[in-house]
């Protein structure tokens, strides 16, 4: 590819600087005027710098060909890429970034919209359209061709697949279009075809859309004033801006014919043509298609979700926990070339090791497999089950000092790849207690790694038929192995460095390199160490306590120790109290509020992260902490500051604070240095102020370098084509960190003018090279030799000594900048006023479009607000009336209870003095109770005295009875010793009647006193009965009261309290 090609008009966006490949500032074509584009959201049409010099824009382009752009190869390389585009129209989804429904419609006349938006060439047509039918094919095209059509003109859209956004779309420009064209459509009949439009009078070409490039066809509805219109849409700059352009039948019926004869196209026709005669001749890497593969280990939260697993910043090694579910996630994305169609995952494979054989990994259960919601990767998810044996070593905690290798491949089924693919993954892992904490150095949570497939297209006649296979597989090589071959000088194949994530970057040059290597000095090249004298440390102690008591006061000496260098270690603070970061609450909260939101510029952020400091192992790793970091500030950025959005060099900057301050802080820093320091005001009105700054330093070398001056002067090399990237990334780019943080010191502490000193110092200390060369030495000098001479500590101290001793006026500078505004006002009095209005007019056009822009995303963001506050204000009335409705229910159950407290309040009055009744009974009974058994005691005890005084009486009785029988002589013949009557013998026959009366006498007598000691025994025998009956009765009357007192009298006085109290809560 020819370099001049790519450097055509540049943008006069002034929302951002962006690239497409390296780290350069580079200049891409946009292939026809400089008609502005309505998406002010793609980075492919902010395309680079407006620089004006003092010759032509022609003259400027050719100049800056070898500063701004990378080797030829490069270029190749991606100008390849954006010519490759994915199909749309053969059954496969596109990537499309809907980021909404609206559209805006590009209100430029239809004239104006073929040429300048296409930007295809005029071709003549075969053969005179004219003539022909609305259903005449072409043979020589295999297309038909449809005349008698008017084209009413295109509108960007953001919504592509959209049938409602496609019919407002056509309904708008119908009604407001007012210069129409008439055209003849030619759509082909098989999907590698192009939908041509053509002039019916001349039978030219006006502008081609290849069928792959179509994603969706509408007509208007019947009975509507579209009836007779259809339109299609079609993804232009490489997807990542998508359009809609409507036509008009002048035959209705024909409509459905031409839906038709698109339909034809869309499918993926059997009768392919012949590639050789399509397709465009490849170069020798074309056969090469760049995959980016990521693995992500997640495991089970325990609260029904699944969270990514950390990974070890130092060992690079996945952290995971013994006994916990786990799942694998497999993101594919192809990154070069034309896309692949991936139909499915067949196998996703795991085993212990690496370089492991196919027959020692065991399949995983597959659980998904299908795009992601952007389209642009393809993910699988699968899972292990623990309790299997294969798996094993997930369940074993492993040591502190070691680290265990796990292999995982997933194989894919390719549609144009005659054979499946297996991408084979090696990752460490450790496995921890489920039980430890993770901390913040775990912050990785997926390993990447970029694979090489290269394969072989299939001859027409090899190819099964109705078959969509086109390629076979020659190999397919990892990156790591890539790099391990180079290691032992293996030969490889060389790829394009598009600029995309798969791109490979070249390893940083060797200390020792000699600096006539025609390689340029990476970013981020260099190391800082962080050892600082005691003594220096003790003085910026001193100030920093000092300047910490009064913030708004900077200290006297703060100056002199600044141009000496701030110490690594306190660099970090120092920069954030230079920039007045001390307190900056509210941008910490913005920025956590701004990395939320969308940005339009997402894809030129993403595609310069990978080339920011590639030499800097905080930055290197694709998906790394640093990356990851750098898009978020980059993103917050662009959304934070509309006017200027990305610019190309912020991701430098904001790499080099990252270094040595978290990202809520740098993010801070950086928005000062933007603002405060006047850095955005170099990427305002068309770069107008950096032209400024490059007539101030040509005017400052004519006064202290006027040798090279005049040098340059001769060999025609202007100040913008090597300074645009001193001045736009404040140094950061190109030279070596330890030059670059002292730049910083002095830009923080003395405003952005220190870039004059710097760029004087550079231009002294290397003026005798170059006075020796001509205008391309001294651009390659510039690009390559400069940056390396700083690679040395010591050259980069005298520099930056140099630099601090030349004294440059604010007073001159301001001489200098007034001289500029006088010539450019001179110049443009000079000026053709036509071509000057016409300028005017193209800015005005842009102003108002993007002001256009501006007032449709308000208006439609008032419209959604409305929407919003509106659905919020419903369902806050809803949400009143249901807290009516339960203040309603809850004031009646409340009513209820005060009147269920009153009859609970009188129940207990009632149980209180029934209670007490019945206590008052009690006591009395025990009273009445206490007496009787008072006088059974009494009765009792009387009545053992009587029985005892009884007995007694009754013994003293019977031992006088007894000694009176012992005493006479008659009666002691009758009675033995014991009182017992003798057997009287049968010789006493003629005893003595008298005798005998007496002996009756004395039996009565004594029968009687035994009944009666029998009646006393037992009256005391049903007295003491009655006192046990007594007794028993008084236990039993006690255990009833105190039971009363303990049960039911307490139950009863504890629910009152409990209801009392419960109705008191209530009630509060």
């Amino acid at each position: 590819m020819d370099d001049k090609a790519s450097v055509g008009k540049i943008s006069v966006s002034s929302d951002s600087v962006s690239t497409l490949n390296s780290e350069d500032f580079v200049l891409v074509s946009r292939q026809g005027d400089e008609t502005p584009s309505t998406n002010n959201g793609s980075d492919d049409e902010k395309t680079g710098l407006k620089i004006v010099g003092n010759g032509s824009e022609q003259q400027l382009q050719r100049e800056l060909e070898d500063v701004l752009m990378d080797p030829p190869m490069e270029d190749q390389g991606s100008d390849r890429d954006l010519g490759e585009v994915r199909t749309g129209g053969d059954g496969e989804e596109p990537v499309v970034l809907e980021a909404s429904a609206s559209s805006t419609i590009n209100p430029v006349s239809v004239a104006g919209l073929q040429k300048p938006e296409m930007s295809l060439p005029v071709k003549p047509s075969q053969g005179d359209c004219e003539d022909l039918s609305p259903f005449t094919p072409v043979t020589d095209e295999d297309s038909v061709v449809f005349s008698k059509l008017t084209y009413l003109g295109c509108a960007s859209v953001n919504a592509p697949r959209s049938e409602v956004e496609a019919l407002r779309m056509m309904s708008i420009l119908r009604g407001q279009c007012q210069i129409s064209l008439d055209v003849t459509l030619s759509v082909p009949n098989v999907s590698e075809g192009t939908v041509r439009l053509l002039d019916p009078q001349t039978n030219t070409e006006i502008a081609n859309y290849p069928i792959y490039k179509i994603l969706f066809c509408v007509r208007g509805h019947d009975g509507t004033p579209e009836s007779d219109c259809f339109a299609f849409t079609e993804s232009h700059y490489n997807a990542e801006l998508f359009r809609i352009h409507v036509f008009r039948c002048e035959i209705q019926e024909a409509v459905s014919r031409i839906l038709y004869s698109f339909a034809t196209a869309f499918r993926r026709s059997a009768k392919q043509t012949p590639l050789s005669a399509t397709a465009t001749p490849q170069t020798p890497d074309s056969d090469i298609f760049t995959f980016s593969v990521s693995l992500e280990i997640k495991e089970d939260d325990g609260k029904g979700y699944f969270s990514a697993v950390p990974k070890d910043k130092d060992r690079q090694c996945f952290k995971l926990r013994q006994g916990i579910d786990k799942k694998i996630v497999i993101y594919v994305q192809q990154t070069t070339n034309k896309e692949l169609a991936i139909e499915r995952c067949f196998g996703l494979l795991l085993s212990r090791g690496k370089d492991v054989r196919s027959g020692d990994m065991h399949l995983l259960d597959l659980e998904s497999m299908g795009k992601s919601s952007d389209g642009k990767s393809y993910v699988i998810t699968g899972s292990w089950n623990q309790k299997s044996p294969h798996f094993q070593f997930v369940n074993e905690e492993t040591p502190k000092d070691k680290v265990l290798f796990m292999t995982t491949a997933v194989d894919l089924v390719i549609t144009e790849v005659q054979e499946p693919v297996r991408f084979i993954l090696e990752t460490k892992v450790r496995v921890c207690s489920p039980n430890e904490r993770l901390f913040w150095p775990f912050s990785k949570r997926s390993s990447t790694e970029n694979f090489f497939l290269k394969l072989k297209q299939i001859k027409q006649k090899d190819r099964k038929n109705n078959s969509d296979t086109l390629y076979e597989v020659v190999c397919l090589e990892s990156e790591s192995e890539r790099e391990r071959r180079k290691t032992t000088a293996s030969p490889s194949l060389r790829l394009p460095q598009s600029g995309s994530q798969g791109s490979m970057i070249p390893s940083p040059p060797e200390d020792d390199e000699e600096e006539d290597n025609d390689e340029p000095l990476l970013s981020g090249s260099g190391d800082v160490s962080k050892e600082c004298a005691e003594k220096i440390l003790e003085t910026w102690g001193e100030l920093l306590s000092k300047w910490h008591l009064n913030l708004s006061v900077r200290p006297k000496t703060l100056s002199a120790l600044v141009r000496s260098g701030v110490p690594e270690a306190l660099r970090g603070e120092v920069w954030q109290l230079l920039a007045g970061c001390h307190n900056n609450d509210h941008l910490v909260e913005k920025y956590r509020i701004l990395i939320t939101k969308e940005s339009p510029q997402d894809s030129a952020i993403t595609r310069d992260i990978n080339r920011t400091f590639p030499a800097h192992d905080y930055f290197k790793d694709t998906g790394g902490d640093g990356q990851d970091s750098l898009y978020k500030i980059c993103k917050a950025y662009s959304v934070y500051d509309e006017e200027i959005g990305y610019c190309q060099g912020q991701s430098f900057l904001a790499a080099v604070l990252l270094l040595h301050m978290p990202e809520e802080q740098a993010f801070s820093v950086l928005v000062k240095i933007m603002f405060d320091y006047g850095l955005r005001e170099l990427f305002k009105q068309n770069f107008e102020d950096l032209h400024c700054k490059f007539y101030q330093l040509e005017r400052l070398m004519q006064e202290y370098i006027p040798d090279l001056y005049n040098h340059f002067l001769d060999i025609s090399l202007e100040a913008h084509m090597y300074a645009s990237q001193w001045f736009l990334t404040l140094f950061t780019a190109k030279f070596p960190l330890y030059m670059v943080f002292h730049i910083i010191d002095l830009l923080l502490c003395e405003g952005i003018s220190v870039i004059f000193n710097v760029a004087l110092g550079l231009l002294k200390t290397t003026k005798d090279d170059l006075l020796l060369t001509d205008f391309e030495g001294a651009l390659k000098f510039f690009r390559v030799q400069l940056p390396k001479r700083y690679r040395s500590e010591e050259n980069a101290k005298k520099l930056m000594e140099l630099a601090c001793n030349m004294k440059i006026s604010q007073k001159k500078l301001k001489k200098y900048e007034k001289e500029y505004h006088t010539m450019r006002e001179q110049q443009a009095q000079q000026e053709d006023p036509i071509e000057r209005f016409e300028r005017e007019n193209r800015r005005l056009q842009e102003a108002n479009m993007r002001l256009e822009q501006e007032n449709d995303d308000l208006a439609h963001e008032l419209v959604t607000s409305k929407i919003a506050l509106r659905k919020d204000l419903d369902n806050a009335e809803e949400k009143a009336d249901a807290l009516n409705k339960e203040l309603l229910m809850t004031k009646q159950k409340l009513i209820d209870a005060e009147e269920e407290k009153r009859r609970l309040e009188e129940e207990s009055a009632q149980l209180k003095e029934m209670c007490r009744r019945e206590l008052d009974k009690a006591e009395s009974e025990i009273k009445k109770n206490s007496s009787i058994i008072g006088d059974y005691k009494q009765i009792c005890s009387q009545l053992s005295e009587r029985l005892e005084k009884q007995q007694t009486a009754n013994k003293a009785e019977i031992e006088k009875i007894r000694q009176k029988v012992d005493d006479c002589e008659h009666c002691r013949e009758f009675f033995n010793k014991e009182g017992r009557v003798k057997v009287a013998s049968t010789a006493k026959d003629g005893s003595d009647e008298d005798t005998d009366e007496e002996k009756e006498t004395l039996k009565n007598q004594l029968r009687e006193m035994e009944l009666e000691l029998a009646q006393t025994k037992l009256q005391l025998v049903e007295a003491e009965c009655k006192i046990q009956d007594l007794e028993h009765h008084l236990g039993l009357a006690l255990n009833e009261v105190q039971a009363a007192k303990k049960t039911w009298f307490n139950r009863t006085i504890s629910s009152i309290k409990t209801v009392t109290g419960v109705q008191g809560k209530e009630t509060c």
